[in-house]
C-alpha cells in the first residue's frame, strides 16, 4: 500500500494504469493468433495421422502444436509487451503505442522490439501448449 499511494503521490492515480493500453492491444492478436495457429496445426496432425475427430488425436501432437501457437502468437505480438513495459516504468517517455514504437525503434534500431524474446521461448510455449491441451480435455469431458 505505501508503493500505491507514492506512485499516486509523485505521478498521479492514472500511473496505477501505465501499460494498460498495449496490455490490452496485446491480448486480442495474442489469442486470435494463438487459438488460429492451434485449431489450423491440430487439424492438419489430425488428417496426417488419419484420424476423423479431435478426440482422436493423441497429447503430444497436441502439445506441439500449442507450444508452436504460444511460439508464433508470442513472437508477432511481443513488441507491444516491450512497449507495455517501457510504458510502466518510463510513463513520461512512452504514452501511446505507435509512438513509443517509433522512439524505440529510431534510438534503438528495430531489433530493440524484440528484445527479452528469446527467454520468453523458454517459457511461453510450454506454458500455452499445457493450456491448450488441458482446454481439449475438459471441452471432451463435458460432452
Amino acid at each position: 500500500l505505501q508503493a500505491i499511494s507514492q506512485i499516486i503521490r509523485s505521478e498521479g492515480p492514472l500511473a496505477l494504469w501505465s501499460g494498460l493500453k498495449p496490455t490490452l492491444l496485446g491480448i486480442v492478436p495474442y489469442s486470435g493468433i494463438s487459438f488460429c495457429v492451434y485449431g489450423t496445426l491440430k487439424d492438419r496432425l489430425r488428417k496426417m495421422e488419419g484420424l476423423h475427430s479431435d478426440g482422436e488425436l493423441r497429447t503430444v501432437p497436441r502439445l506441439a502444436a500449442g507450444a508452436a501457437a504460444g511460439l508464433v502468437a508470442q513472437s508477432v505480438t511481443y513488441p507491444l509487451d516491450v512497449v507495455r513495459r517501457r510504458s510502466q516504468v518510463y510513463p513520461d517517455h512512452y504514452r501511446d503505442v505507435l509512438s513509443s514504437m517509433r522512439v524505440i525503434v529510431e534510438r534503438e534500431g528495430a531489433l530493440a522490439l524484440f528484445k527479452g524474446l528469446s527467454m520468453n521461448w523458454v517459457k511461453g510455449p510450454i506454458a500455452i501448449s499445457i493450456s491448450f491441451a488441458i482446454n481439449d480435455l475438459l471441452r471432451s469431458a463435458a460432452q
